[in-house]
C-alpha cells in the first residue's frame, strides 16, 4: 500500500500506538494520534517519541471534521473492534488494521507467528533464540512479547526471519498477514470480557492461519481439543506435537526424550532433563518451539543446543531469590486461570500463593482444585479477591488472607512462610486497575522481595 499523504488515525498512545505513528511517518503518511483518555497531557505523550513526531494529537474526542478525512484506522491491541467509535469508521468503509497488519504490510522476510492462551512468550523467546543461534543475524523477535513489530518492520529484508508473538486482540484486525509457520499452543477460556463467548475467542486464535495454504505449516498441540480439531479444518499443513502419545509424524515425548518423528522413524532431539525451565507445561512450550524450528528447516543439533542454553523468561515462574530458606517465584504473567494452574503445578514446595487482580469474567474453580494440598495460604488482592475467596470456600479451602495491596501480600507471606516453603505470585487475573501491566506487577513483586 502507498501511504504517501494518507491521513491515518492511530488509536491508543501506548507502546503499540507510538510504534505505529513512527512507522507511518517513515512511510510518508500523515498520522493522527487519538486516545479516548481526556486526562492525558500532550507534552507527556510526545515525550514517548524518542525522535519526536509531527503527528497531530487528540484526546477525549476526535472532531467530526477530522474523522471524515481518515483513510485508515490503526488500533492498538487494547482497543476493541466493536466500540461505537470503531464501528462508525467501519460503516463508512474505512479499513481497520492493528499493529500486526500494518507492520506486515511494511516488512519483508518470513514470519513465524505464535499464539495460544498460555506459553506464547516463553515459546516465542525460545524460538527466537533458536533462530538467532542458527541464522546469527537478521532475526527479529517482535509482537506481544514487548517489542512492537512496527519498530522492526523497516529494518527487515527479504532474508529476515521474524518471530512474532500474536495475541487474540491483534488477530482481530489482520487482513493479509500470512506466516510461513504459525503455531497455536493451546486454547483455554480467557479474555471473555473482550470476545464475549468462547466460540469468538477460539475463532480469533484460529485467524493466525487464515491466510495460510498448502505451502505453509501450522504447528498444533495434539493434546488440546480445540487445536486438534482445527488441524482437520485448516488449509495449512498441520504439524502436531504431543506430550502424552506417540505420533507417526511430529514431535513427541518418548522415555523422557523430546523426539522428532518422521514417517515413524524417531530422531532424538534432547532429554527433558536437559531443559532448564520449570514445570511440565514448559516441556510443551519447548516441544512447540522445536516443532516450529523443524518446520522451518533448522537442524535438530542446532535446536537442541539452543534449548539447553535457554532459561526462563521474566515474569513466568521466574525464580527471584531465597530469603530465610523460603523461595520466591514471580509468575506475574499468569494472567488467567489456566496459566495460574500451570504455575502452582510447577511448585515442588508447600506454597503461599498470591493471587487476584482485574476481573476478566473468569471462573476460578479449576485453579482452586489444582491446589492439591500444595497451597498453605491463599493471599488475595485486587478487584477479584472476594470472588476468588468465595470460590475457594466453595471447594473447602479456607486458608485465605486478604491483603490491601501487593506490598502487604509479600510482607504477610514473609512473616508466615517457614524454611523449605515457597511464595508464588501467580494472580490468575489481569494486572489492570492496580498496575499498568503484568510487567510492572512482576517488577514490584521482585522489588518488594529484594527489600526483605
Amino acid at each position: 500500500m502507498d501511504f504517501t499523504g494518507m491521513k491515518v488515525c492511530v488509536v491508543g498512545s501506548g507502546l503499540s500506538g507510538v510504534g505505529a505513528v513512527e512507522l507511518l511517518e517513515r512511510k510518508g503518511a500523515v498520522p493522527i494520534l487519538y486516545d479516548s483518555n481526556a486526562e492525558l497531557k500532550e507534552e507527556e505523550v510526545r515525550r514517548r517519541f524518542q525522535n519526536g513526531t509531527n503527528a497531530v494529537m487528540y484526546f477525549g474526542e476526535l472532531p467530526d471534521s477530522i474523522r471524515e478525512e481518515i483513510g485508515l484506522l490503526v488500533l492498538s491491541p487494547g482497543v476493541p473492534v466493536d466500540l461505537p467509535f470503531v464501528r462508525s469508521f467501519q460503516s463508512r468503509g474505512v479499513r481497520i488494521w492493528g499493529e500486526i497488519e500494518l507492520a506486515y504490510e511494511c516488512s519483508k522476510g518470513k514470519v513465524l507467528a505464535i499464539t495460544g492462551t498460555n506459553g506464547k512468550t516463553t515459546t516465542t523467546a525460545l524460538t527466537g533464540r533458536i533462530m538467532q543461534d542458527y541464522f546469527r543475524e537478521n532475526v527479529f523477535v517482535v509482537g506481544n512479547i514487548g517489542n512492537p513489530f512496527t519498530e522492526a518492520a523497516l529494518n527487515t529484508t527479504e532474508d529476515s526471519v521474524i518471530v512474532a508473538e500474536i495475541s487474540s486482540f491483534q488477530l482481530e484486525t489482520i487482513e493479509q498477514f500470512k506466516p510461513v509457520v504459525s503455531a497455536i499452543l493451546n486454547i483455554t477460556p480467557d479474555h471473555l470480557n473482550r470476545h464475549h463467548t468462547m466460540e469468538n475467542y477460539v475463532a480469533m486464535k484460529e485467524r493466525v492461519a487464515q491466510n495460510q495454504g498448502s505451502g505453509e505449516i501450522v504447528v498444533l498441540n495434539h493434546e488440546d481439543e480445540y487445536t486438534r480439531d482445527f488441524g482437520k479444518r485448516t488449509q495449512a499443513v498441520p504439524f502436531y506435537f504431543s506430550s502424552r502419545r506417540n505420533l507417526i509424524n511430529g514431535v513427541d515425548l518418548r522415555d523422557g526424550i523430546i523426539t522428532y518423528e518422521k514417517d515413524g522413524a524417531g530422531i532424538p532431539v534432547l532429554p527433558v532433563s536437559d531443559v532448564q525451565l520449570l514445570g511440565d507445561h514448559n516441556v510443551e512450550n519447548v516441544m512447540a518451539a522445536v516443532s516450529i524450528a523443524i518446520s522451518f528447516g533448522v537442524p535438530v543439533e542446532s535446536i537442541a543446543s539452543s534449548v539447553r542454553a535457554f532459561k526462563a523468561v521474566e515474569h513466568r515462574i521466574e525464580y527471584v531469590r531465597e530469603v530465610d530458606g523460603v523461595a520466591y517465584y514471580n509468575d506475574s504473567k499468569g494472567t488467567n486461570v489456566d496459566a495460574a494452574v500451570r504455575g502452582i503445578k510447577a511448585m515442588t514446595r508447600k506454597t503461599y500463593l498470591i493471587g487476584g487482580g482485574y476481573d476478566k469474567q473468569s471462573e476460578y474453580d479449576e485453579w482452586i482444585e489444582a491446589f492439591d494440598g500444595k497451597v498453605k495460604k491463599l493471599v488475595l488482592i485486587g478487584q477479584t479477591a472476594e470472588k476468588i475467596a468465595a470460590c475457594a470456600r466453595k471447594h473447602g479451602f479456607t486458608e485465605i488472607i486478604m491483603a490491601e495491596d501487593l506490598k502487604e501480600a509479600v510482607s504477610v507471606c514473609h512473616r508466615l512462610a517457614k524454611p523449605g516453603e515457597a511464595v508464588l505470585l501467580s494472580p490468575a487475573c489481569a494486572s489492570w486497575g492496580q498496575f499498568k501491566n503484568y510487567e510492572q506487577r512482576g517488577d514490584l513483586f521482585k522489588e518488594f522481595v529484594n527489600q526483605l
